[in-house]
């Protein structure tokens, strides 16, 4: 058996794909890295529904788990 190659995407609270972040990234520390920035820049003057972040990364059965809900935009 091959081991599977991890991926990382980002989602809303909601749990559908980020609308603006919405792509693979091949580490937690990428996909963390990714919301940072969106935040302190395009996100600042986003609506708070697209301002909350979780991460989720892909299964093994091809289904997507959240993992983390880093410290982002929602902070003051």
């Amino acid at each position: 058996m091959g081991l599977n190659r991890k991926l990382y995407r980002l989602v809303g609270l909601d749990g559908t794909p980020h609308p603006v972040l919405d792509a693979p990234y091949e580490s937690i520390e990428a996909a963390i890295n990714a919301a940072d920035n969106w935040c302190v820049g395009q996100g600042l003057n986003c609506s708070i529904r697209n301002k909350g972040i979780g991460i989720e990364v892909n299964t093994a059965c091809g289904s997507w788990r959240t993992v983390e809900y880093p410290i982002n935009c929602l902070n003051p």
